[in-house]
C-alpha cells in the first residue's frame, strides 16, 4: 500500500496515543464549555475515559489495528458517565470493529469505518445534524474524509480538511439550540454556547491529524 493513502498498525497506535493525551489535556475547556450546556462533568468524564484509554494502548502488545480502537472504545464506555461514555465509546468501538484483524489500514477503509461510526452514534442516541450534540461536528469530518477519497488526496489531506470541517461544525453549534441530553433542559439558554461534545469530536479530529503531520511530514505532496 501506498504510504500516502494508507497508516501501519504503529502509526495508528502513535495517533491514539497522541488523541488521548490531547483529550485528557483539554479536560478545564471541556468542562467550561459544559457548564454553559450541561452540569459541568464532561471534562472529568472525558479526562477519566481518555486516561484509561492511554493506559490501555500502552499495555497493549498485538498488531491489530481493530483493536487499538476498541480498547479506546471499551475504556471511554466503562469509565465515562451519562450519556458520553456510551456515544464516544461507540465511536471508537465502532471503527475497531470494522477494522478487525487488519495490521495495515487504507484510507479508503478509514472512511468506511467513521461512516460506519456515524450511523451507529446516530442509531445509539438518534441525534441528528442541527440537534446540537457530537454528530454536528462528526459529519462534516467525516464527508471530509469522503471527499478526498473521491480525489485520491493523501491521507494527511483528508484528515487536515477533517479537522477543519469538524472545527466549523463545532463552532456552528453556537447558533443552535440543544435538543438532546441533559443541555436540551436548558433551552434557549444554550444559545451563544459551542456543544462541549461536538467540541470534544473536533480535538479529537485536530489531534489525530497533527499525529498524522508529523508522521507523514516527508511524504506530504498536498
Amino acid at each position: 500500500m501506498s504510504k500516502l493513502y494508507s497508516l501501519t498498525y504503529k502509526q495508528v497506535k502513535e495517533i491514539l496515543l497522541h488523541v488521548s493525551e490531547a483529550i485528557a489535556s483539554r479536560e478545564g475547556y471541556l468542562t467550561d464549555l459544559d457548564r454553559e450546556c450541561g452540569d459541568g462533568d464532561f471534562g472529568v468524564g472525558m479526562y477519566r475515559g481518555f486516561t484509561l484509554a492511554r493506559q490501555q494502548l500502552e499495555n497493549y502488545q498485538g498488531n491489530d489495528i481493530g483493536e487499538l480502537f476498541s480498547k479506546t472504545g471499551y475504556a471511554i464506555t466503562s469509565s465515562v458517565g451519562g450519556a458520553s461514555g456510551p456515544v464516544f465509546g461507540m465511536l471508537f468501538i465502532t471503527i475497531g470493529s470494522k477494522l478487525r484483524g487488519k495490521e495495515e489500514v487504507t484510507l479508503d477503509e478509514l472512511a468506511d469505518a467513521f461512516r460506519a461510526a456515524v450511523e451507529a452514534i446516530i442509531k445509539l442516541g438518534g441525534a441528528r445534524p442541527g440537534d446540537k450534540t457530537m454528530v454536528d461536528a462528526l459529519i462534516p469530518a467525516v464527508e471530509a474524509i469522503e471527499e478526498a477519497v473521491k480525489l485520491k488526496e493523501s491521507i494527511v489531506t483528508a484528515y487536515t480538511k477533517a479537522a477543519e470541517a469538524a472545527k466549523t461544525g463545532a463552532e456552528a453549534t453556537k447558533n443552535m439550540i440543544a435538543k438532546k441530553g441533559k443541555a436540551s433542559y436548558l433551552g434557549e439558554k444554550t444559545l451563544g454556547h459551542p456543544d462541549p461534545g461536538a467540541a470534544a469530536v473536533a480535538l479529537i479530529f485536530q489531534s489525530f491529524s497533527e499525529k498524522l503531520e508529523k508522521i507523514h511530514s516527508p511524504l506530504k505532496t498536498n
